[in-house]
């Protein structure tokens, strides 16, 4: 069952992306940080993430892909990974349509995975030059969890249909340096479970194609499962590099 359903949310929405793209014009950025510390304390904390894009005059596609492991005395402290794919067909100029599938398997989180698949209307409201932008959507669709262990009445499955609301902002402090918000909610329409996450980062090119990044993320569950926290957060310093 998980495979069906990660394989569906995944070709649903990388369809749309592979129709009439051209390969040569995808752009896209590779990030890893990595703090290994010894003598008291044997800690080893790796982040990586792999970010994809196209857009051309009437599509704009996206994949994020992210990994996260620690380990703190030889004990897995950490260990997540992350996919998520968006298409955006564009109309009337800063308007569009988009759909967008995720994947988490979060070893932590009291689940054994979480997906979602939506679709929906979003507005580019604000632009100025190629790196100023806001971006604010609104959608719905379904979500699929699977708890690591039964609830209190014996399910493991967790589905339901979700509205979506995201926004990201990014804006040019300089040439050389860039600030990004980005939030998005998924309420669920009927157990009413809200998934939010916010993540603001900075980055300064260092040399080239070569960037420092630092970047807060904060994920927070409202109906979190037994035994789980309802709040994550993340601060992470990485390298990353534009290609």
């Amino acid at each position: 069952m998980q495979f069906r359903t990660t394989l569906a949310v995944v070709s649903l929405t990388v369809s749309p992306m592979v129709v009439g793209a051209d390969f040569d014009d995808w752009e896209g950025e590779g990030e890893v940080g990595v703090l290994i510390t010894s003598g008291n304390t044997e800690e080893t904390n790796i982040n990586g993430r792999l970010g994809l894009k196209h857009e051309v005059a009437e599509w704009r596609n996206k994949g994020d892909f992210r990994s996260t492991y620690s380990e703190t005395d030889d004990t897995t402290t950490a260990e997540k990974y992350r996919a998520e794919l968006q298409s955006d067909y564009k109309f009337e100029g800063s308007q569009y349509l988009f759909v967008r599938g995720a994947y988490e398997d979060d070893r932590f989180s009291g689940y054994d995975f979480r997906s979602s698949l939506t679709t929906g209307y979003g507005n580019r409201v604000w632009q100025r030059g190629e790196r100023s932008f806001l971006d604010l959507s609104i959608g719905g669709g379904y979500r699929f969890n699977k708890l690591e262990e039964p609830d209190e009445d014996g399910n493991r499955d967790e589905d339901e249909a979700i509205g979506r609301l995201a926004g990201q902002f990014d804006y040019a402090l300089s040439e050389n340096a860039l600030f990004r918000q980005k939030l998005s909610t998924e309420i669920g329409l009927s157990e009413n479970n809200t998934i939010s996450e916010s993540e603001t980062s900075i980055q300064a090119t260092v040399v080239g194609n070569l960037s420092m990044k630092a970047a807060y993320l904060v994920q927070h569950v409202s109906d979190e499962p037994a035994g789980a926290e309802d709040t994550d957060t993340q601060i992470s310093v990485s390298l990353l590099y534009g290609f």
